[in-house]
C-alpha cells in the first residue's frame, strides 16, 4: 500500500518548508530520494506526485518539498500567492533549504523506520538541478546525484542577468509566468548574493569535483534549457552517464494539471533510467 505523509519544517529563513513522503508500507530500509523542483515550481506540480507514487511501488522512499520562498504557501502551496517570498528567493536561500530537508531525514524518528538513511540520492530539474549538483558535492552524506533538464550556469539564467543598472535602481525586475500570467518579481538582492557566493553557485566546479554516481537525464526537444547544458555537465564529469531522451521536452511530456493515471511516455523513460541507474549504485 502507498502512503503519503505530509510535514512542515521550519527552515534558515523564516518561511516554513512543506515535505511531503511517500512510501511503501510493504517495504522497509527503503533507499530515500531527495527531489528538487524547478524554478517557477513546486512539490505537487503536474506529474510529479506520480512519479513519486512510481517510485516507491518499486522500493524507494521518495521526498519532495517546496523551496521555501518559492512563493508557495502552506495553506496554497500550488501555485503562486506570496509573490514577496518569490522576490526574496535566491540560489543560496534554496542550498540552505536543502540542507534542512537532509538533516530533517537524519533527524526523524519516522523516517528511520521507513528508509535507509545510509543510500541517499538527490533529483533535481531543471533549476533544481543545479542546486543538487553543488549540494551533491558539497554533502558527504549525499551516495548518488541525478538531474534533470539541468541547467549548468546559474550565472546565465534570468535571475542573474539583465540591466544590472535599471535593476538596482528600481529594486527589482519582473519575469512572466506563461501558465499562470503573474509578473513574477526578482529583486536585487538575488543579484547581490549571486555575485557575493559565485564560486560555490559555479557548478561546473562542484560537477567537476563529484566523487559520487551522476546521472544526467535530458530530452533533445527541449527548448528551455538547451541539451548543450547536459553535454557540458558530462563533459564537465567524465565519470558521468549521459542519457538522452529522444523527442523529449524540458518537462519530459508532462503539464501542469495532469488528470491522467499514467506518467507521459518521456516521463517513464526517464524515471526507468533514474530507477536502474541508482539500483546499480546502492550501496
Amino acid at each position: 500500500m502507498i502512503n503519503k505523509k505530509n510535514s512542515v519544517i521550519e527552515g534558515k529563513h523564516e518561511k516554513p518548508i512543506l515535505i511531503d513522503l511517500t512510501f511503501d508500507s510493504k517495504n522497509s530500509n527503503r533507499p530515500i530520494i531527495i527531489f528538487c523542483h524547478g524554478y517557477k515550481g513546486f512539490k505537487d506540480w503536474g506529474t510529479w506526485n506520480l512519479m513519486a507514487e512510481t517510485f516507491a511501488e518499486t522500493g524507494f522512499c521518495f521526498i519532495k518539498f517546496n523551496f521555501s520562498h518559492n512563493g508557495g504557501t502552506i495553506e496554497q502551496p500550488i501555485d503562486f500567492p506570496d509573490l514577496d517570498a518569490f522576490g526574496n528567493n535566491n540560489y543560496t536561500k534554496e542550498l540552505d533549504d536543502l540542507e534542512f530537508v537532509i538533516d530533517w531525514v537524519f533527524k526523524n524518528d519516522e523516517i528511520k523506520g521507513i528508509g535507509n538513511t545510509n543510500n541517499i540520492s538527490l533529483i533535481g530539474h531543471s533549476r533544481g538541478g543545479g542546486i543538487v549538483s553543488i549540494k551533491a558535492e558539497e554533502d558527504s552524506r549525499i551516495k548518488n546525484v541525478i538531474t534533470l533538464a539541468s541547467i549548468c550556469d546559474f550565472g546565465k539564467r534570468t535571475a542573474t542577468i539583465g540591466d544590472l543598472e535599471s535593476w538596482k535602481k528600481d529594486g527589482v525586475k519582473y519575469v512572466l509566468n506563461g501558465r499562470t500570467k503573474q509578473q513574477m518579481p526578482h529583486y536585487y538582492q538575488f543579484y547581490e548574493d549571486f555575485v557575493k557566493n559565485e564560486e560555490r553557485l559555479t557548478i561546473k566546479r562542484a560537477v567537476s569535483n563529484l566523487k559520487i554516481p551522476h546521472l544526467i537525464i535530458h530530452g533533445n526537444a527541449d527548448t528551455s534549457i538547451s541539451i548543450e547544458e547536459a553535454e557540458k555537465l558530462h563533459k564537465w564529469n567524465p565519470n558521468s552517464k549521459l542519457v538522452i531522451i529522444e523527442n523529449a521536452n524540458h518537462v519530459f511530456g508532462a503539464s501542469h494539471p495532469w488528470e491522467k493515471d499514467n506518467l507521459p511516455m518521456h516521463l517513464q523513460e526517464v524515471t526507468q533510467a533514474t530507477l536502474s541507474f541508482v539500483e546499480l549504485n546502492i550501496l
